[in-house]
């Protein structure tokens, strides 16, 4: 099986992670913005770093109103800033599947197929085929809603309950959860299986939960820089900046946003780990 990094995306798929329709990619292309790679056969594919790219053009056009040509400058802008920056780490290994063999392992130990799993969850079929092989395409929100639909959690999906756990875990040592949302990134604070979720979010700009969710338990959730919007029961708002915090039961159906320019870095517990 490919690693992740191989992963390519048809014109459909591709749209559906980014937000749009497929007919705006087709016109992104013509403009110039991206350039998918061709099948033997012709067909668009769309790696991962498309799959970055068509989120940062869509939230130009979005939040700062930012024309084609103004948009392929700020693009050109961020990859100077990150060639001067070093070398992307390299793509993780097999770990980042896991998340997805797991869920197919649950549904076939259910007896499940994909078309009766996605209709109890309320999503395509396709989406969960994608999930099951990728390990990525799906919001925190749907993740956390087929954890619940299977029994688990997300952090068991995610691996965190590792038996071989650390006391003691330095800056910068952190594991990562497999990358199963675009722009969101998860570092477990804490190894082992905890009576505390303990996590560093990372949510690049105009990353979300993409829906809200609620489970048992209780959250804390301090900023430790950048901007993150939190919904709670649909209808309260709240702006958070550095330095704020933000607690509340997790039974409340909660969404959050970065809709701030830039990244935004999150301290996140949750007790008991139920997430």
């Amino acid at each position: 099986m490919s690693g992740a990094g191989n992963i390519r995306y048809k014109v459909a798929e591709a749209a559906r992670l980014a937000g749009v329709s497929a007919s705006t990619l087709r016109l992104w292309e013509t403009q110039g913005l991206v350039v998918p790679e061709r099948s033997a056969t012709g067909h668009r594919q769309y790696t991962e770093a498309d799959l970055a790219r068509l989120k940062r053009i869509s939230w130009f056009r979005a939040e700062r109103g930012l024309n084609p040509a103004a948009i392929r400058e700020a693009l050109e802008a961020e990859g100077a800033a990150n060639d001067e920056s070093g070398p992307a780490a390299p793509p993780e290994g097999n770990a980042d599947l896991q998340v997805g063999r797991k869920l197919r392992s649950l549904r076939h130990a259910g007896g499940k197929t994909l078309e009766q799993v996605a209709g109890d969850v309320g999503i395509a079929p396709s989406v969960l085929s994608t999930l099951e092989r990728t390990s990525q395409g799906v919001s925190i929100a749907v993740l956390h809603n087929l954890a619940e639909y299977f029994g688990t959690t997300v952090s068991s999906l995610a691996g965190e309950e590792e038996p071989q756990a650390r006391a003691l875990v330095r800056a910068g040592e952190w594991r990562n959860w497999p990358r199963t949302t675009p722009g969101v990134t998860v570092q477990m604070l804490a190894d082992g299986k905890n009576q505390m979720d303990c996590h560093r979010f990372v949510l690049a700009p105009g990353a979300s939960s993409e829906g809200a969710y609620r489970h048992e338990g209780e959250e804390f959730v301090y900023v430790l820089a950048g901007r993150v919007e939190f919904v709670l029961d649909g209808d309260q708002f709240y702006d958070l900046y550095p330095g704020d915090s933000l607690y509340f039961e997790s039974r409340r159906r909660h969404a959050w946003s970065n809709r701030h320019d830039g990244e935004t870095v999150l301290l996140w517990i949750n007790t008991p780990p139920t997430f």
